[in-house]
């Protein structure tokens, strides 16, 4: 084969340091998500959808081929720390947490993921950014230590 295809969904999560709620002002937090969404497609990893609350995001992306995995995260995360930082000055001590969690989404999955980021505020009313990261790794069948997890 000449050419390299693919065609691979993930759903990326990550919180802000200790969750504090940095994302807290509507504004900020949806200018936030349209800036991960547009650093994700700089780098050739196309934006399905991005969303969260005050301390954490959900990306839905397609995965370059020319990328790897972590070097995206660091890249989206640095980026996006740098550019809120120049919003005011109760962002200057704005950062993400050290980790991130990505997922694999299957193609008839992906229209089922959409409305689940999209509705992330409502979700939060119900259950924790702590507890829902615990199932998400039950489901995906991840082991951890949660004294690794919670930075």
């Amino acid at each position: 084969m000449a050419q390299s295809l693919a065609n691979v969904v993930v759903h990326i999560v990550f919180s802000t340091k200790n969750r504090y709620p940095f994302l807290s002002d509507d504004e900020v937090r949806r200018e936030m998500h349209a800036y991960l969404g547009g650093t994700c497609n700089q780098m050739d990893c196309p934006v399905i959808i991005v969303g969260g609350t005050a301390d954490h995001v959900h990306i839905l992306c397609k995965l370059s081929r020319n990328i790897a995995i972590a070097k995206m995260i660091g890249e989206i995360k640095r980026e996006s720390s740098k550019w809120v930082k120049t919003k005011s000055n109760m962002l200057t001590k704005f950062s993400w947490q050290n980790g991130y969690g990505i997922f694999s989404v299957g193609k008839s999955e992906v229209e089922k993921v959409k409305p689940y980021i999209f509705n992330q505020k409502e979700h939060h009313r119900k259950r924790s950014f702590q507890d829902e990261y615990r199932l998400f790794m039950k489901k995906y069948e991840i082991k951890y230590d949660e004294k690794y997890v919670w930075d």
